[in-house]
């Protein structure tokens, strides 16, 4: 990134943000396995050997023409993500943070998060990711149940499941499991199966994702049997019985954590912080004084490598509209059970209080919100109907529309990564 780019972010406008938020750094690994029907990340199926070495190459090249735009702040979470990224050798991971290391400052606790498949579990590789530097490893088990697993159509089975956890408890301090629920053919005596093999091993962290027929997967085209709503409810229910009955707390829409186990890299993007993405199709939110600004890199990773190589990493690159701030913060900090201190709002997105005063009221006029002078959150009700929340937000001329594509459903996929 050329110094022109960078004066160009730096320019005076409208917004007056005091202060810029936390940054954290995605990685994206793209290849899997095997491509799962639901899935509709960005992850390919490595046919043959990835290229590991050259695509090495253009994170460092992609990182390395990034880094004016980010100088001098610390970093203070990493998240790898796919994909499956433990498909890369752990030498690979190794030489990944190496680089990383030499050009951000990492502050000293740093989190660090691997996403992990069972499927390419091996005993030795998983404890070699510890040594590369990991401090966090993040498994996609989805479920324990040998059936349901075919039935999603994932590469592993439930004994490579429950070994993958074992170590994955034996070598790091903190980790988490990855399951889903309202799958094809599943009843609640199943899902309560499933959580008492989940619970069994004490995960400090659990991210429980409903199954939702995402557009262009295989899924989508040949939708299978799912339960209906009302299931699904009494599903959802028995996850947060069970859940808080063994001391997680419910902190976000999916995700449930022991004291201290909150996965920071996800709270950051919740609380409306900053994160640069390098590796194929990565998303970038970075802020400066009067701006705040949205990139993505190239998709398909063999034009990313070649871009990136060229110093083009960059597909697009735009400045967030003012009109769009309260409703992009919204959607994030409305995930939270906790929700947000009221002064966060501006000093996130360099907005008068004023901006949210309106949708705040007709939330709170419907009981879906709580707010005073120290807390904004969202009441039972509006956890439950938390898109119908968070569309109070949209500006007016997309309420007129309601654009409900960009809304996620109550347990949304991640925002990057798919283990």
């Amino acid at each position: 990134m050329n110094p022109s780019s960078v004066e160009r972010y730096l320019r005076p406008g409208t917004l007056r943000l005091p202060a810029l938020p936390p940054l954290s750094l995605y990685v994206h690994l793209p290849w899997c396995l095997k491509k799962c029907p639901y899935c509709d990340f960005n992850s390919h199926e490595a046919r043959t050997e990835a290229p590991e070495a050259r695509y090495l190459d253009a994170l460092c090249a992609d990182l390395e023409a990034a880094l004016p735009l980010v100088w001098g702040r610390p970093v203070h979470s990493v998240f790898i993500g796919g994909g499956t990224p433990s498909l890369f050798a752990p030498e690979s991971i190794e030489r990944l943070l190496a680089d990383i290391r030499a050009r951000l400052p990492l502050v000293p606790d740093c989190e660090i998060t691997l996403e992990a498949n069972p499927g390419t579990f091996e005993r030795e590789r998983f404890r070699a990711f510890r040594a590369a530097g990991v401090s966090r490893l993040s498994i996609g088990v989805q479920s324990f149940d040998e059936g349901l697993l075919q039935a999603i159509g994932r590469v592993h089975d439930a004994a490579q499941a429950r070994a993958a956890v074992e170590v994955a408890r034996a070598s790091f301090d903190t980790f988490n499991l990855d399951l889903m629920y309202a799958l094809p053919g599943q009843s609640l005596a199943m899902l309560d199966a499933d959580l008492d093999a989940a619970l069994s091993y004490a995960p400090p962290h659990l991210s429980i994702y409903h199954l939702t027929l995402e557009p262009n997967t295989r899924f989508a085209s040949h939708p299978p049997p799912l339960p209906d709503a009302d299931l699904a409810s009494d599903m959802l229910d028995l996850i947060v019985q069970r859940t808080a009955a063994v001391g997680l707390q419910r902190y976000e829409v999916s995700a449930f954590a022991r004291p201290r186990h909150r996965c920071r890299h996800n709270l950051n993007y919740w609380q409306f912080g900053d994160y640069l993405g390098i590796g194929a199709g990565a998303h970038s939110k970075l802020s400066f004084p009067h701006r705040v600004v949205r990139q993505q890199r190239w998709r398909e990773p063999l034009s990313y490598m070649a871009n990136a190589l060229a110093g083009n990493a960059l597909s697009q690159d735009q400045e967030v509209a003012r009109a769009d701030l309260p409703f992009e913060f919204m959607l994030n900090a409305l995930r939270l059970r906790e929700g947000f201190e009221p002064g966060l709002f501006g000093q996130r997105t360099g907005l008068p209080s004023s901006a949210i005063d309106a949708g705040l009221a007709q939330a709170q006029q419907r009981g879906l919100l709580q707010a005073d002078l120290q807390q904004v959150r969202p009441t039972e009700r509006g956890f439950d109907f938390l898109s119908d929340l968070q569309s109070m937000f949209l500006p007016p001329a997309d309420k007129a529309v309601q654009r409900t594509t960009v809304l996620p459903p109550l347990n949304p996929a991640k925002s990057h990564g798919n283990t």
